[in-house]
């Protein structure tokens, strides 16, 4: 889908507390993880912010590869996001198992059918924060965007909504 100004604001703008399920592919292996920290950082050109532990092996893969996926997860999806988020977690591919996905065209990263929005990035900046980093991207597409359904939020270490 072609990325415009409005696309992106409805994709991206606002979900600074969103929960967001971030997916990269490492060779032959498809990683994933939970993300609470993502933003829209610029309109033009498109970009996000994504903040990961600086100690996960996600981390690792990220500062080796520059394209990833972002699905902005909705309300009904709360089990999917504990799932990403469990310590000792099974690959991206296993946790996906059961959900309608696809692998994105541009990031080769796999990516949820279903969700608020998807898109997929490039690493354009890394930075050094605190206890993570932080990996500002340019949305290179946005795959769908859901336009009646509410985003998962995540507050004070607990999911907001139904």
């Amino acid at each position: 889908m072609e990325l415009n100004a409005t696309d992106y604001t409805e994709a991206v703008a606002g979900f600074a507390t969103g929960v967001v399920v971030l997916t990269i592919r490492d060779g032959r292996d498809d990683l994933g993880t939970t993300v609470t920290s993502f933003m829209s950082v610029s309109m033009e050109p498109p970009m996000v912010l994504a903040g990961v532990s600086s100690t996960s092996y996600l981390s690792e893969v990220l500062s080796r590869q520059d394209r990833w996926a972002a699905t902005v997860l909705s309300t009904g999806q709360r089990a999917l996001a504990g799932r990403f988020a469990a310590e000792g977690r099974p690959s991206a591919r296993l946790l996906l198992a059961s959900e309608p996905h696809h692998r994105g065209p541009l990031s080769e990263a796999l990516i949820l059918d279903n969700g608020l929005a998807a898109l997929e990035c490039e690493t354009r900046q890394r930075i050094e924060a605190g206890d993570h980093h932080l990996f500002v991207a340019e949305v290179l597409s946005a795959d769908y965007i859901a336009r009646r359904e509410k985003p998962l939020i995540r507050v004070n270490r607990r999911y907001l909504g139904p």
